[in-house]
């Protein structure tokens, strides 16, 4: 007998990010995500849980630096490809301890899977509510004792429009480049990517991508967190991250 196979929608989001990310912002973000987590996934004992695996910083470190499983959980198919694609040049051996799960971690089966758990440049891309079925699900995934490392979003809303012009790349004869534009609007962060690829006369594309986030501040994390069984780590006062621990069963 035939099973049906479970389709579901897949997320188009990131589709024009996913081609300029790795060349504009991965060489930055790749010495955050080592400075943020690095000792910490190192010492990975059951696994490590990257949730909005993104084009694979936190992976990547996590099958270099340490022989734990590890989960990575991408929604968006666009930046899944560059996973996969980035996870295809690996060794077996490598290869053998990655699962990649193309749903949002509520929506699949892991249940005590790994004792560290990170959230990295993500947390402010969901509403509120959906952030509370994020802590359940990651308190389900986690081992009793696991640790949950969250880069924090912006606490508030932008009080002036914010522009970050991100560094040149060339790529032969063609020069990449783009901009971050952050501004309030209403009770969310309206965060408008530019991207353009250029020769030295002439511009030959330009696209742009708009993605919406949700400001909340440390405490109001905490105490999101704290009915799933999180308690905040001590000795942890990195101004970028929140670091809590799951005790006890649930």
């Amino acid at each position: 007998m035939t099973r049906t196979p479970n389709i579901r929608q897949e997320s188009d989001s990131y589709a024009v990010t996913a081609e300029f990310y790795d060349i504009l912002q991965a060489d930055e973000d790749e010495a955050r995500v080592r400075r943020l987590y690095g000792r910490e996934i190192a010492g990975a004992r059951s696994g490590v849980l990257d949730i909005g695996a993104g084009t694979g910083r936190v992976t990547m470190l996590a099958l270099a630096d340490s022989w734990a499983d590890v989960h990575a959980v991408e929604p968006a198919r666009a930046m899944r490809t560059s996973l996969l694609t980035r996870l295809a040049t690996l060794p077996a051996e490598q290869r053998d301890r990655v699962t990649v799960h193309p749903h949002p971690l509520d929506e699949t089966a892991l249940h005590a899977v790994a004792d560290v758990a990170v959230c990295h440049n993500m947390i402010g891309c969901l509403p509120p509510a959906v952030r509370g079925r994020l802590w359940s699900a990651i308190s389900r995934a986690l081992t009793p004792g696991g640790s949950l490392f969250v880069q924090l979003p912006p606490a508030r809303l932008p009080v002036r429009t914010v522009v970050r012009l991100l560094t040149d790349k060339r790529v032969g004869a063609h020069v990449y480049g783009g901009r971050m534009t952050m501004s309030a609007a209403g009770y969310r962060i309206r965060t408008r990517a530019d991207y353009w690829v250029r020769t030295a006369d002439d511009m030959l594309r330009e696209h742009t991508e708009t993605f919406w986030m949700w400001p909340a501040t440390r405490a109001r994390l905490v105490g999101e967190l704290a009915p799933h069984g999180f308690v905040p780590l001590p000795g942890r006062a990195d101004s970028e991250l929140l670091a809590v621990a799951l005790r006890g069963r649930r």
